[in-house]
């Protein structure tokens, strides 16, 4: 069923679009009623315009903390068609057909470095959260709208068969989760604040909210249901505010590796090159450009690159894309930007997927979740950098500067690996990747067979290690293979022993201070 709407309340403090919207509902014929900065806003504009004092008999008080808290106000909005009629007329309420409201910028505040608590508490919005739930619980007979994206929406409804029942439901399911992210901030930061109101690290509370993105076909096996939820702020240069440019839609799989490998190209500044298959990089590489990056993390390992996902923290060109499409086969390809030579060249394998990231952000995510059975593990994300005068040189050989660059290099790449992991590098490229072993020696063994099996030479390379050794036995084993600098993050309680090994073959060793254990 639809209801004709002649009379709307717009309280907004996202006001873009609002005098537009106000406009637009006038040449409808809509009787508008506004508060505080939205009137004033629409009078400026020169919109005829009601504002809540003069529709309620009650003016404002507190500063404007109580304004909209009216029966006037309450009772038009929750009045049953139909059933409410007599009270409307007895109280003298109009009934309120279109609510149009957006909550005070809580979360924008208390982002800002020097908000105080008092600053916080006054950004906690009442009336408007009110408003909103009131609207959408009678949502059978009235219009909620809080997204300033539906107001085209809300008005070709109304040029065409009206808005109705299952629009006006729509509407309410998105005020309601409005409200509901909006109490979820506010707990987040009460919760985290000591009795001294300084913040702490954890909030005692966790809320986030997640919106459906897209249901897939399956999760990691055929037998497994899976879903891909978005944040709901997520930010552009995220997996989950990225454009699908083309290709089939992307599966649990896709989407998982898809953000491993996105989140290690961002671990670079110079052009990079991820190439990842089962969560695991197999080949990382830096180069003056990104064709050249692809190269050398391509000829990493070539056979698990098939079917791999490939991200860059640069554009993608047409050269590089053409290549791509000549060298293997690929599931996903990932940039900030492609290129319209690059869609050209992509458009020869439509199944190939396409990701356009847009500019990534300063941190990609504050926080991991991991799901426990009955629970939640959370945890900041390990963004943790390594610097060249951080480096603790522990052996009685020192390292070069070419081997400190290639340490440098190699230190995030074993970061992004699963544990236990070992890494081999040599001139901004990976050499060999040994993944995931139970035993840290194990995982040394994998990489050294790898680079045979990819006609690497790792003499004169760099060995990275994301923990410490408990032994000396993998390091040993590093070394043997050619490996002529080593840095780990130290630690052990063999440590003294793990050096004199390291001295007696004639290895420099540093330490980091820093473990990188990734599960």
């Amino acid at each position: 069923m639809t209801y004709a709407i002649r009379r709307a309340l717009l309280s907004v403090s996202d006001k873009t679009g609002i005098v537009e919207l106000a406009q637009a509902l006038r040449q409808r014929q809509v009787e508008l009623i506004s508060s505080g900065g939205t009137a004033r806003t629409l009078k400026e504009a020169g919109v005829e315009v009601t504002e809540v004092s003069a529709h309620t008999g009650a003016p404002e008080i507190m500063n404007g903390r109580v304004k909209t808290l009216h029966p006037k106000i309450h009772g038009g909005i929750l009045a049953r068609r139909g059933i409410d009629d007599a009270t409307l007329e007895e109280q003298n309420i109009a009934p309120i057909d279109l609510v149009v409201v957006n909550l005070y910028p809580f979360s924008q505040t208390v982002a800002k470095p020097n908000c105080s608590l008092d600053d916080a508490i006054e950004n906690i919005d009442i009336g408007g959260p009110t408003m909103v739930r009131a609207a959408a619980k009678n949502h059978k007979d009235v219009s909620i709208v809080v997204d300033p994206s539906d107001y085209q929406r809300l008005l070709a409804a109304m040029d065409g068969d009206g808005v109705d029942a299952g629009m006006r439901r729509d509407l309410a399911v998105k005020a309601f989760a409005h409200t509901a992210a909006y109490d979820d901030a506010i707990v987040n930061y009460l919760s985290a604040l000591d009795d001294n109101d300084s913040a702490q690290p954890q909030p005692r509370i966790f809320n986030r909210q997640w919106h459906l993105h897209t249901a897939l076909r399956y999760g990691e096996n055929p037998h497994q249901q899976a879903s891909f939820y978005a944040d709901a702020n997520a930010p552009s240069g995220t997996i989950g505010a990225a454009r699908l440019i083309q290709g089939k839609p992307l599966s649990y799989n896709n989407l998982a590796d898809a953000d491993a490998a996105w989140t290690a190209a961002l671990e670079f500044i110079m052009p990079a090159c991820v190439i990842v298959k089962h969560a695991n990089p197999c080949g990382i590489a830096v180069a003056a450009d990104i064709g050249s990056a692809y190269e050398k993390a391509f000829s990493t390992d070539p056979t698990s690159a098939f079917g791999g996902i490939i991200a860059f923290n640069s554009d993608l060109d047409g050269e590089t894309a053409a290549e791509i499409l000549n060298n293997q086969f690929v599931e996903v390809i990932i940039a900030p930007k492609i290129t319209p030579a690059a869609r050209e060249a992509l458009a020869t394998k439509t199944n190939v997927r396409v990701l356009e990231t847009g500019c990534a952000p300063d941190q990609l995510n504050n926080w991991e979740l991991k799901t426990l059975s009955g629970g939640l593990l959370v945890q900041s994300a390990d963004q943790a950098r390594i610097h060249r005068e951080e480096l603790t040189v522990v052996t009685e050989k020192a390292p070069t500067d070419h081997e400190i660059n290639d340490m440098i290099f190699a230190w995030p790449v074993v970061k992004m690996v699963k544990s236990n992991a070992i890494v081999f590098a040599r001139d901004g490229q990976t050499m060999a990747i040994g993944a995931g072993q139970m035993s840290r020696v194990d995982s040394v063994r994998i990489a050294i067979r790898k680079a045979e099996d990819a006609g690497f030479d790792l003499r004169g390379s760099v060995m990275a290690s994301d923990a410490f050794f408990p032994f000396p036995d993998a390091m040993l084993a590093g070394a043997e293979a050619g490996a002529t600098a080593i840095i780990q993050p130290g630690g052990s309680m063999r440590d003294d022993e793990v050096i004199t090994a390291a001295n007696e073959v004639g290895v420099a060793m540093v330490t980091t201070g820093r473990r990188h254990f990734r599960h």
